[in-house]
């Protein structure tokens, strides 16, 4: 191989990785002492969030466009966050308990 040829196909190299898709990140809210926590999450359009459960009284994080259904004590859903945008969420059972997620 020439040099010419081998910076030629470092370049394309360089080109296609940068090309492939970001990996969504995975992030956790916590239920405990009737809160969520972080009660405030900043996400990336993409990401995932899993809601653990860990009071005794069962939970849900609704709103926003998504909704965890019953969570009974050591359960956990799952939820992506498809777009950009604010999502604000409560508990149905406890509507005091409430969060948002902002997604870039």
């Amino acid at each position: 191989m020439t040099v010419i040829t081998r910076r030629a196909s470092l370049a394309l190299a360089a080109l296609a990785f940068s090309a492939l898709p970001a990996f969504a990140a995975d992030h956790t809210v916590t239920i405990q002492g009737f809160a969520f926590s972080p009660a405030a999450l900043t996400v990336a359009a993409g990401d995932t969030v899993t809601f653990v459960n860990q009071d005794s009284a069962p939970h849900t994080a609704t709103g926003g466009g998504f909704d965890t259904g019953r969570l009974n004590k050591g359960q956990s859903a799952k939820v992506t966050i498809g777009a950009a945008g604010e999502f604000a969420y409560k508990c149905n059972f406890h509507p005091s308990m409430t969060g948002v997620i902002t997604a870039n």
